[in-house]
């Protein structure tokens, strides 16, 4: 059942990729969340749902789901429901991780990787998104950076390899997401973003059920 799963997920994804590549809107509308339904399959399989850790990330996933379809369209409104909804799923995953336990050594090494990060890209991001959105879009991107400064910190401390790894790849599709955004557009933004999104995604579930 693993191995089906992670076949669907992996045919799924290429999918959307291909999708975004190719500019297949209808595609993607259906490729883009079918990704983490599938996802959360893998888990289950996993055995997601007999233990805290597994049922969080379901939650994580749940809400990342609802940001994605947010995501899909074009608007300021759809894009302050996605970025709340990740908010959320983030702050899920933080949870998830200090329920796997969290080491302070090894929780700085993400702190000042993310850290710096966020005082300089993030810096542009928000002065450019309170530009355009005035105060509460400024706000609302500042909480949304300190939540993933969090979650790459404690994904860091979990010491599991492919947590890190798939937070380090999250907070890079978002850091690239909001420069594309806020910014100004950035070559080949949306494949990078939606690669190094369903990466971090995949890496952070399995690494932290294996």
């Amino acid at each position: 059942m693993t191995a089906a799963a992670a076949l669907a997920l992996a045919l799924v994804a290429a999918l959307d990729w291909a999708a975004v590549q190719r500019q297949w809107v209808l595609v993607e509308r259906v490729a883009k969340p079918l990704v983490i339904v599938v996802l959360a399959w893998l888990a289950v399989t996993m055995g997601a749902t007999d233990h805290d850790v597994g049922r969080i990330l379901l939650v994580a996933l749940g809400f990342s789901l609802v940001g994605d379809i947010f995501l899909l369209g074009s608007n300021a409104v759809d894009f302050s429901g996605g970025l709340v909804s990740f908010l959320v799923a983030h702050i899920a995953f933080v949870l998830a991780f200090l329920t796997l336990g969290v080491e302070p050594r090894w929780a700085l090494v993400g702190l000042l990787i993310a850290v710096p990060l966020s005082l300089t890209a993030g810096r542009r991001i928000v002065r450019a998104a309170s530009h355009e959105g005035g105060a509460a879009m400024g706000s609302a991107v500042t909480a949304y950076l300190v939540v993933i400064v969090a979650m790459v910190t404690f994904a860091s401390g979990t010491g599991l390899p492919l947590v890190f790894v798939g937070a380090i790849a999250f907070l890079l599709s978002d850091t690239v997401l909001a420069l594309d955004r806020f910014v100004g557009p950035r070559s080949n933004a949306r494949m990078l973003v939606i690669v190094t999104y369903h990466l971090g995604q995949v890496l952070m579930v399995v690494g932290a059920l294996r």
